[in-house]
């Protein structure tokens, strides 16, 4: 193993034993800070769509630039300081045990039959309004965030950290903290946001369809329907408004037997989603453990495939290279 697959690895650990401390300073809270000062700057001088592209360039330089001079900082005091150093920015990077403990706080309000608080809970995941929902609607939302969130939490931070180590890690949190910050389809984002949208759909692309394929190989071994997963997965991985958020809840919804998708109210409004998945059975609190498990033992194997593609790259670099 190369120290970068130590150090990756490392980072995966640290985040299933410590998740997300709130009193250490998340990069993410920095970037996130850095988009809104980025936007004031540009908005100032320049028309929207002009503006959101510097913004863009100016998060992604900045993003760079720090963890650059961080990097090469710890480095010059001492090797050892620097692979600490990028473990710890790659392990800030990756939100599997968050991802899994806020879910299973909605499951623990809805075993107990506390609608109102499962409402509460579900409602710091999810962007739609969550004060109407019934159980299945309150467990629908919370499998459909799990399911979604894999790819931007999990597996393509893993990818990025596989291809260009903390570096490309901490510039794909960018991206998706710009695109989480500057995303929406409102009047103040629709023109301004249109370039972090995009550059997130496309540094997902990759991530997602490679995490959507180990999900029926992670339903096998979790005795799940991996048949079904694999199924829905290629009839309705394009049905989202999302062009990779679809494909890893199509393959969620085929292991779980569930239909997810439907009728959401957003601000008030009602919004008709494309379903996903055939609803075989009504969607249950216990899919949302099922679906945590999926997402752990996916991102596992989603992981295992991004080093040995890895090892493939190296060995191809090495037998070409004189």
């Amino acid at each position: 193993m190369t120290p970068l697959e130590y150090q990756i690895l490392a980072a995966v650990l640290l985040d299933q034993l410590l998740g997300d401390p709130r009193w250490l300073p998340h990069p993410v809270r920095i970037i996130g800070a850095a988009c809104v000062g980025c936007e004031r700057l540009t908005r100032a001088v320049l028309p929207p769509f002009a503006a959101g592209i510097c913004s863009v360039a100016l998060v992604l330089g900045l993003t760079g630039a720090t963890t650059w001079a961080v990097l090469a900082g710890a480095n010059l005091i001492h090797p050892w300081l620097g692979n600490a150093v990028g473990i710890l920015l790659l392990y800030t990077t990756i939100a599997a045990h968050d991802l899994v403990s806020h879910s299973r706080q909605v499951y623990a309000a809805l075993a107990t039959g506390d609608l109102v608080e499962s409402r509460r809970r579900v409602g710091m995941i999810v962007g739609r309004d969550t004060a109407n929902l019934n159980g299945e609607g309150v467990a629908r939302a919370a499998v459909e965030s799990v399911a979604e969130s894999m790819v931007d939490g999990v597996t393509a931070p893993l990818f990025f950290a596989v291809l260009g180590g903390p570096m490309a890690a901490m510039l794909y949190k960018a991206i998706n903290t710009m695109d989480s910050t500057f995303g929406y389809k409102n009047e103040r984002y629709r023109t301004f946001g249109w370039a972090a949208a995009r550059l997130d759909d496309l540094a997902n692309f990759i991530p997602a369809r490679i995490s959507s394929l180990m999900i029926p190989a992670a339903a096998f071994l979790l005795r799940l329907d991996s048949k079904g997963s694999l199924f829905i997965l290629l009839r309705d991985r394009l049905r989202h408004a999302s062009p990779n958020s679809g494909h890893t809840e199509a393959a969620v919804a085929g292991a779980l037997g569930v239909q997810l998708g439907g009728e959401n109210l957003y601000f008030g409004k009602v919004v008709d989603k494309p379903t996903i998945g055939e609803a075989t059975r009504p969607i249950e609190p216990r899919d949302i453990l099922r679906a945590n498990r999926l997402m752990l033992l996916s991102s596992a194997i989603t992981l295992l495939a991004f080093l040995a593609l890895r090892h493939q790259c190296l060995a191809l670099h090495n037998y070409f290279t004189p």
